[in-house]
């Protein structure tokens, strides 16, 4: 996952952001269509209508040219693939997607108007003095939930339905012990620079687990994939929406809700907190009366949607491929958009 301790330390800062702009993730799959934030979308190149697109622009023809802004992770490029192709097909849009980085030099392309929408947000409010000046729009929920957590492979949670509450944990810390965490039950966290609340969950909860530091997302998967193909126990920091959770099926340990927004000020006691993540549109965009501002408006799907496009793109398939199989397999929920009932 590419980006992740970037997203982590955000949610030092704000609840929202919890951390991890980390869902979702997977190589950077957008480094081909890149171009300047400062290039009006309307002055940068379109992407090539497919043949339906073609044959049902005319009817939709006053949709407009409308930018799509395209970050690096690989469940964003899910989402924003999914809008794309519907938009296009659909609608008849001409969609521009463009290459930025996240936050500030997004909130700043659409306030220019250079592009007009990021599909999913974890900033957590970060954009709102973009928002108060007039240019950005936060338009709401796009259905994905960032949710930072600990993680049992799910065959430990059948066969041991109590122990994803961790008041339990103590109970099942031989199953975890290793080499490694000597008499403890290992604790398997995130590369450093990602947020976490591990050691004060341990402390507070006087926890007989030992914090074994994985070093790289690749380690960390890596765990879940041994443990689940193994029928292995682990206890591991993870989260979601992520395209490796619909490969092998992992378990979240619950906690009492969370009672913080700052990480460091975290009691230990309480579980991280959710994110709901958004759409940040161009009021130019969501005051046009465009047909594209409409499915904007009403795109919502979950974290099993998004996990399976994702999921697609790293087997190989092209964002496009990926995202059509998905509509195609949906047609109810794609209507849904685009009549305006929003429903999953």
């Amino acid at each position: 996952m590419k980006r992740m301790a970037t997203k982590q330390l955000g949610l030092v800062s704000s609840l929202a952001a919890v951390g991890m702009l980390l869902a979702a993730c997977g190589g950077g799959v957008n480094d081909a269509t890149t171009s300047s934030a400062a290039a009006p979308a309307s002055e940068a190149a379109s992407m090539a209508p497919s043949a339906s697109a073609a044959a049902s622009a005319a009817p939709m023809a006053d949709c407009g040219d409308w930018g799509v802004a395209m970050h690096a992770w690989v469940g964003y490029t899910a989402s924003a693939q999914v809008v794309t192709n519907v938009a296009k097909d659909k609608l008849g849009c001409n969609i521009t997607q463009t290459t930025l980085d996240e936050g500030a030099t997004t909130y700043d392309a659409i306030e220019a108007g250079s592009t007009d929408l990021i599909i999913e947000d974890w900033g957590g409010g970060r954009w709102q003095e973009w928002v108060d000046r007039g240019g950005v729009v936060d338009v709401g929920s796009n259905g994905n939930v960032g949710l930072i957590g600990m993680f049992v492979p799910q065959w430990m949670a059948d066969k041991y339905p109590d122990i994803t509450d961790a008041a339990n944990l103590n109970k099942y810390s031989d199953l975890f012990k290793t080499p490694e965490s000597g008499d403890k039950g290992a604790w398997y966290e995130g590369p450093p620079g990602y947020t976490t609340i591990g050691e004060m969950m341990i402390e507070a909860g006087k926890l007989n687990y030992k914090v074994i530091n994985t070093g790289s997302e690749a380690a960390l998967i890596d765990v879940f994939t041994k443990a689940d193909k193994d029928q292995t126990a682990a206890l591991g920091y993870f989260y979601e929406p992520q395209n490796f959770l619909a490969k092998v099926p992992l378990a979240r340990v619950n906690w009492p809700a969370n009672d913080w927004t700052d990480a460091a000020k975290a009691s230990g006691l309480t579980d991280y907190p959710k994110t709901d993540l958004q759409k940040i549109a161009s009021a130019k965009l969501m005051d046009s009366g465009s047909p594209f501002a409409t499915l904007v408006q009403n795109f919502t799907w979950t974290n099993e949607d998004q996990n399976s496009v994702a999921l697609a793109i790293e087997d190989g398939a092209t964002p496009e491929e990926a995202a059509q199989a998905w509509i195609d397999a949906n047609p109810d929920k794609v209507t849904a958009w685009l009549d305006g009932t929003g429903a999953q």
